[in-house]
């Protein structure tokens, strides 16, 4: 599962080895944190998923890793599982531009979702 650390000016999500071979990328994930707009917790991830899966690993209900491009951008998942929630990470992209590799919104199934949630809002850095 990805790891999530939340430091003063950044949130990242860093990805075993498998992660980021289903995904076909080489780095973690990087989200400068005044380019986060918006940060939910969800029971249900799948029914966030938009678009088509292009690069990355899916299997319906079970397993969604990679990206996901939809017709007004792109989406980062980590997805795993039916029952577990995620966290929803909306970026806003005319920040600084092509922020968090120019995706869009991220998925991320974690069962630490609250601490993530209140880690951001009160700035304290999660090691």
């Amino acid at each position: 599962m990805a790891d999530l650390h939340v430091h003063r000016d950044r949130l990242e999500v860093r990805l075993s080895r498998a992660e980021k071979l289903l995904a076909l990328r080489k780095d973690d994930l990087v989200i400068p944190r005044s380019a986060i707009r918006s940060v939910a917790i969800t029971q249900d991830p799948w029914i966030w998923i938009r678009g088509v899966r292009v690069p990355g690993a899916g299997i319906p209900l079970t397993l969604a890793i990679g990206t996901w491009k939809y017709h007004g951008g792109k989406d980062f998942l980590i997805v795993k599982g039916k029952s577990r929630p995620a966290v929803v990470i909306d970026i806003d992209q005319s920040e600084a531009g092509g922020v968090a590799d120019g995706y869009d919104r991220v998925i991320v199934s974690t069962t630490h979702a609250t601490k993530l949630i209140e880690a951001l809002r009160t700035g304290a850095e999660e090691a």
